[in-house]
C-alpha cells in the first residue's frame, strides 16, 4: 500500500526511500504479530507454527523487539521528521489499542465505540500511515495526504471488520489459524456486540464461552446460527461495506491513473475474501 501510495502521486516505487521505508513499516507490521502471538498464546500463525510456539516466548518478545528497533533504525536514514512523527505516532497507538484491549478482555458489556477505538489504534492506524508516508515520498501535495491518510484509515477498518467476521464465521482449514478464537480469547468483536443488542438473551451463553475458554456449553454453530437470525452478521457485513466504500471514495481524489484503480480495487477485495 505504501508503494502503490507513492505511485498514485506521481512518485517512483522503485527509489531506494520508498522500497526502503515499504521494508521498515512491513518490520512493524511483523513486530506486532510476534507480540499478539505472545499475548494471545496462539500456536499457529498462517498455517505455520507460530514464533512463540517454536521458540517460547523469551525469544519471540526479544524477536518483536528487535523488529521494532530495526524499523526505527533503518528509518533514520530517511532524515525526515514528518515520516518519523508518523512511525513513533502509529506505534504509540498500537500499543495503546492493545493495552486498552486488554481491559476489555472477558467483558460482554463492550460498546461499538469502544471496539471502534480498539480497532483503529491496533490496526487502521497502521494502514493510515502506510499511505501517507507513500504520499510524502511520492511528493503529494498536501491534500492527496490527506486523501490517502483518510483512505488508509477506512481500508483498514473494513480489513478488520471483515477479519473479526471471519474469525466469527470461518474455519481453521480456510483461515489458517483457529477460528473462533476471538471469543476464547475474550474479545467481543462487532458481530458478537450486534447479537448481543439484538437477543440480549444470548449475553449467558457468551460470557460462558469465554469463561471456559471453550465452546463445550454452547457451540460455535449455535452463536452464529443466532447472529445470522437476528440479524447481526449482515450489519456487520454492511458496517464494513461502508467503510470500504468511504476508502474508495477517498480514492477518487487523486489523479487518475492504474495506481489510484488498485487503489480503489482494494476495499472490494477485502469485502469478497474468505481468509
Amino acid at each position: 500500500m505504501l508503494l502503490l501510495a507513492a505511485r498514485a502521486v506521481g512518485g517512483d516505487a522503485a527509489r531506494h526511500s520508498v522500497v526502503r521505508m515499504a521494508a521498515v513499516v512491513e518490520f512493524l507490521h511483523t513486530a506486532t504479530l510476534v507480540h499478539d502471538d505472545i499475548i494471545d498464546n496462539a500456536e499457529t500463525r498462517r498455517n505455520r507454527a507460530s514464533l512463540n510456539r517454536r521458540f517460547g516466548n523469551q525469544v519471540a518478545v526479544l524477536m518483536g523487539d528487535w523488529l521494532y528497533m530495526s524499523a526505527f533504525e533503518t528509518s533514520l536514514a530517511e532524515r525526515s521528521l514528518p515520516i518519523l512523527d508518523i512511525l513513533t505516532a502509529v506505534t504509540r497507538k498500537m500499543v495503546e489499542g492493545e493495552l486498552m484491549q486488554l481491559t476489555l478482555l472477558g467483558s460482554a458489556d463492550v460498546s461499538e465505540a469502544q471496539y471502534f477505538d480498539v480497532l483503529e489504534r491496533k490496526t487502521a492506524y497502521l494502514f493510515s500511515a502506510c499511505c501517507e508516508i507513500g504520499a510524502i515520498l511520492g511528493g503529494g501535495t498536501p491534500e492527496q495526504q490527506q486523501a490517502l491518510r483518510d483512505y488508509g484509515m477506512y481500508v483498514g477498518t473494513a480489513f478488520q471488520l471483515v477479519d473479526d467476521l471471519l474469525d466469527f464465521t470461518g474455519t481453521e482449514e480456510i483461515l489458517g489459524k483457529p477460528a473462533g478464537l476471538d471469543l476464547l480469547e475474550g474479545k467481543v468483536t462487532l458481530p458478537v456486540i450486534y447479537l448481543l443488542e439484538s437477543a440480549p438473551t444470548m449475553r449467558r451463553k457468551v460470557q460462558a464461552v469465554m469463561r471456559s475458554e471453550s465452546y463445550a456449553e454452547v457451540s460455535r454453530a449455535a452463536l452464529l446460527r443466532a447472529a445470522e437470525e437476528c440479524g447481526a452478521l449482515e450489519r456487520a457485513r454492511a458496517k464494513a461495506a461502508e467503510f470500504a466504500a468511504a476508502a474508495s471514495d477517498a480514492a477518487e481524489k487523486l489523479p487518475t491513473s492504474i495506481y489510484r484503480e488498485a487503489l480503489r480495487a482494494i476495499p472490494n477485495y477485502i469485502l469478497e475474501r474468505d481468509r
